[in-house]
């Protein structure tokens, strides 16, 4: 019983991952797989911004560069160099997280709004020279044979893989947030986002701190862009490197509740509903991230503890129950 207990924080996640994942064999409805396809793929990038957003306090409006780029590295390697899919997630992963690293040693000396707007400075510099890269067709990307999908079962079976994968990879994410959250690393983090120089002063090494944090952070977005882009046999920069998504994933992370385990999936739930209400109404699909905006505010605003902070402030009980 104790043991549940200790584990309870991660178990319930993992308990809505598996639920999302049979959601679609349930149903035996294809539409059903591609939300649930999308809800992971959000529920994974939320809870990898998380790690750095939630942990350090560091708000990130760049976070998707790492999405698009490690997405368009793997892509490359699949459809120009014919190596297989999981060589090129590892190869998109790696590379993502080294960027990450090169990255924090420059930006993750500035605090605050300082960094953020650097952030956003990384993802529209990354998108400038992407599109001037002709190795990974400039403006117009790359385009993946179709014959490429024949060593994975046609098509149809790699639709269906790339599902499962990007459950494992939602599953990944939530046990890496677990283990930092729970580790003595991540006790740095949370003094750092806390007070960084009193963290200092009780011996936290900050900066290594905040870059292994990006790092880790950045990893699973990488991996995650080569299976998008390989389910969707095309790869462009202004699809890799949309500046809205990372906002998106703001919302979410902050929504569901930042700096704790259950709070991106919750968030990720939550918002994926309302998108998809808004992107079919005929009057808030024009003004889709007007709305995010607004509620980005009110959460700050208002419930800055998201919805999990909210539900443990307010039941004791439940502190146990929601990591």
């Amino acid at each position: 019983m104790r043991n549940f207990q200790k584990y309870i924080g991660i178990i319930l996640p993992l308990l809505v991952i598996a639920g999302l994942m049979l959601y679609p064999t349930i149903t035996g409805k294809a539409a059903a797989r591609e939300t649930a396809f999308t809800i992971l793929k959000a529920i994974a990038l939320a809870s990898s911004l998380n790690i750095l957003l939630g942990y350090t306090g560091y708000v990130s409006f760049g976070h998707i560069v790492f999405f698009g780029f490690g997405g368009y590295v793997g892509f490359y390697l699949l459809s120009s160099q014919g190596m297989s899919l999981w060589i090129c997630i590892l190869a998109g992963g790696v590379s993502s997280g080294v960027l990450a690293f090169l990255l924090g040693k420059a930006i993750l000396r500035l605090r605050g709004a300082y960094f953020a707007l650097a952030t956003i400075g990384v993802n529209e510099a990354m998108r400038a020279f992407i599109n001037n890269f002709d190795l990974f067709g400039g403006p117009t990307g790359i385009t993946l044979n179709f014959k490429a999908y024949l060593a994975y079962g046609g098509a149809a079976k790699a639709l269906e893989m790339a599902f499962y994968v990007v459950g494992g990879l939602a599953i990944l994410a939530i046990i890496l947030s677990y283990i930092i959250r729970t580790s003595k690393f991540g006790l740095g983090l949370l003094a750092i986002r806390e007070n960084e120089d009193a963290a200092e002063v009780m011996g936290v090494f900050a900066p290594d701190a905040k870059t292994w944090a990006y790092v880790l952070s950045a990893i699973i977005p990488g991996m995650i862009g080569v299976l998008f882009f390989f389910k969707n046999g095309n790869v462009e920069p202004h699809d890799a490197f949309p500046l809205h998504a990372s906002i998106e994933l703001l919302v979410m992370v902050m929504l569901g509740g930042q700096g704790t385990v259950l709070g991106p999936i919750l968030g990720a739930f939550a918002y994926q509903g309302m998108r998809g209400y808004l992107v079919t109404s005929d009057f808030f699909k024009d003004i889709q991230l007007s709305v995010s905006g607004a509620l980005l505010l009110i959460i700050v605003l208002f419930i800055p503890a998201g919805a999990v902070g909210w539900l443990r402030q307010r039941f004791p009980i439940l502190r146990r129950v929601l990591a």
